[in-house]
């Protein structure tokens, strides 16, 4: 099934714009409503759900990962006000652009294939949506905004009531300059008992979210925070040593798991750890130094500073993937890798070359933004 899909859909690809008009058109006529829960400027829009919808229904083979993805994907989906009926207007508009484009190649096998996979997705989303009882959103309001230089703040946002997250999770946030346009960030810390979250926001080409969150946030302004989602956590029960891997404000759920192991109790089971922080510059660790000091304070933290660039500030030279395996495998290590997606698949394509095995590895690629 997956193999009929991968093919059928690369034969369309190359029209991913007219195949992104056509699935919309077809959305907002077969489902008029469904055009209010999304932004106004469907520029931004336009490509996003398609992408996701596509990447979603090619994982159907790989259901120990799928499955608790959808689940939270179908609770995160309750903040737009998406109701059943809604999954098959989605459904029925993806095949029929896909099937409009496909021309010949669009054949009954084809069509049985994507009917299929959609219908697993749609009902594991369904599914965990209509079982949860829990709240949709949560209301925060930005409390602390700090600029460090010019593409990065950090935010703190206190929400009314507390957001059921774990440290290592990422939730979606909506913010007042863009209705209708959330993004998925990290909180930088464990729970905490003022429920505040602390997230790290770098400016990305082209991010129209990103751009106006670090330029333009304000104390005072109301954000929704979405159900969390992710699976990256640092097991109570493990007696492996941990290897964490940031890259850029991946350094976010690095922090908040390094939160929730500061936070245990003296006598509970406390891996030793070592940290690799990276990016393009020194300029680009922007909170290394609070790493740092973390680690004086800590002796089963090792920190270690990784520049692409330049290695005249005292860090190692080269990528995170290159410094990592000139180390070894870390087979006898838990690995959690954090970043941007084009960051996480180098690193854990050299580390599975190096000899890691992949069920030591954790990472949440945030395919979906």
């Amino acid at each position: 099934m997956v193999e009929i899909i991968r093919s059928s859909f690369e034969l369309v690809a190359p029209q991913s714009d007219e195949l992104g008009r056509h699935f919309y058109a077809t959305l907002f006529t077969r489902a008029p409503e469904t055009r209010d829960l999304f932004p106004v400027n469907m520029e931004v829009q336009r490509s996003r759900l398609l992408r996701a919808l596509v990447h979603v229904v090619q994982m159907v083979d790989q259901p120990d990962d799928l499955a608790p993805f959808l689940q939270q994907l179908g609770r995160d989906h309750r903040k737009f006000g998406v109701i059943a009926r809604h999954y098959d207007a989605v459904g029925g508009a993806l095949i029929d652009a896909i099937a409009h484009h496909a021309g010949a190649a669009w054949t009954p096998t084809v069509e049985k294939a994507w009917t299929d996979a959609y219908g697993i997705v749609a009902e594991a989303m369904r599914a965990a949506a209509e079982g949860e009882r829990g709240a949709a959103s949560w209301s925060g309001r930005v409390v602390a905004h700090r600029r460090i230089g010019w593409d990065v703040a950090v935010l703190t946002v206190q929400t009314d009531e507390p957001v059921p997250f774990r440290a290592g999770q990422y939730v979606s946030v909506e913010t007042p300059q863009r209705p209708r346009l959330w993004r998925y960030l990290s909180p930088a810390n464990a729970p905490r008992p003022d429920n505040t979250l602390e997230f790290h926001v770098r400016v990305v080409p082209g991010g129209w979210v990103s751009r106006a969150i670090v330029a333009h946030s304000e104390v005072g302004q109301t954000w929704r925070i979405g159900p969390p989602m992710g699976r990256m956590a640092v097991s109570p029960d493990s007696t492996r040593d941990l290897l964490m891997v940031a890259g850029g404000t991946g350094m976010a759920p690095i922090k908040a798991l390094l939160d929730e192991l500061v936070r245990r109790p003296k006598d509970a089971l406390r891996p030793r750890v070592q940290v690799f922080v990276g990016g393009r510059t020194w300029d680009d660790l922007y909170d290394f130094a609070a790493l740092r000091t973390l680690s004086y304070d800590h002796p089963w933290l090792d920190v270690v500073p990784v520049v692409e660039e330049d290695g005249t500030s005292g860090a190692e030279q080269g990528t995170l993937a290159d410094v990592i395996t000139r180390s070894g495998s870390w087979a006898d290590h838990d690995v959690l890798v954090c970043g941007s997606p084009a960051m996480i698949r180098s690193t854990v394509s050299r580390m599975l070359v190096a000899g890691t095995p992949l069920d030591r590895i954790s990472y949440d690629p945030f395919t979906l933004d």
